[in-house]
């Protein structure tokens, strides 16, 4: 043993060092071996199977979904009650569905909820329900002969106009009542109403009510439907009833072709 490493040993006595960690004494001074690396096999790709996540439906699509399960008026009404997609629910008094004869083959439908159809749970409530059963009873129609109903079933506060995630929500119930109903005409009175189901071309206001072609999911063929002022706008400027006065005629004539076939 030389004197260097004679004196490795010593210090690594003084540090501490008084006992072998091997066996045997390992010579530290013979010639390393290049290590080899070793050859991995090669890795194969794990691909993990996941179920796709099942999308969450927003309020709109369960409001189609839940509407397409309706197969009659009594059964679209109950699920209307229980439906708690919409933020209107929550806010109005009351839900303000359908009303008259299910067998009419006209169907009236007026703006959203105002503040006597909210008190009521009635469509067409307070002042102007009763101009319209005047204009009705003008051309010798009754309300109770013929089927009534809002644009949505609940008030938006203050009487605000819907917005589009409102409208979204509520018209698949809408859209699913006319479906079981199946009219023959459809009275569109408000500016709402018309937006809401005609397109852009078709909802400007005309100086002589015509007949419109309205196509509604779930019905093959479109619906003849007619735009007139709503009872509030009648009631602020009164010009506005000659147009009524108008549609109301149309009206009369094609209730009277029905009863002929």
């Amino acid at each position: 043993m030389d004197d260097d490493t004679l004196t490795l040993l010593r210090l690594q006595v003084e540090w501490g060092a008084d006992e072998a960690l091997e066996p045997e004494a390992l010579n530290r001074l013979r010639p390393v071996e290049p290590v080899r690396p070793s050859v991995r096999p090669p890795i194969s790709p794990v691909v993990a199977i996941l179920a796709p996540d099942q999308p969450r439906l927003t309020p709109a699509h369960r409001a189609q979904d839940l509407a397409a399960r309706a197969t009659t008026i009594d059964e679209l009404r109950a699920i209307l009650a229980t439906f708690d997609g919409c933020a209107l629910r929550d806010t109005a008094s009351n839900l303000v569905f359908a009303e008259g004869d299910p067998a009419s083959t006209t169907l009236i439908i007026g703006e959203p909820p105002g503040r006597e159809e909210d008190r009521s749970g009635h469509p067409f409530a307070g002042a102007d329900g009763a101009l319209l059963d005047q204009m009705l009873a003008s051309v010798g129609l009754d309300r109770q002969k013929l089927l009534l109903t809002p644009l949505l079933p609940w008030r938006p506060p203050g009487g605000r106009p819907p917005n589009a995630v409102e409208l979204a929500v509520c018209l698949p119930f809408l859209h699913r009542l006319i479906s079981l109903l199946n009219p023959r005409h459809l009275v569109l009175f408000g500016g709402s109403a018309p937006r809401a189901l005609l397109s852009p071309t078709q909802t400007r206001r005309r100086q002589i009510p015509v007949w419109t072609d309205c196509r509604i999911p779930g019905l093959q063929d479109p619906l003849p439907s007619i735009s007139l002022p709503s009872p509030g706008e009648m009631q602020k400027n009164l010009p506005l009833r000659r147009v009524a006065w108008v549609g109301m005629r149309l009206l009369r004539r094609a209730v009277d072709l029905d009863e002929q076939k």
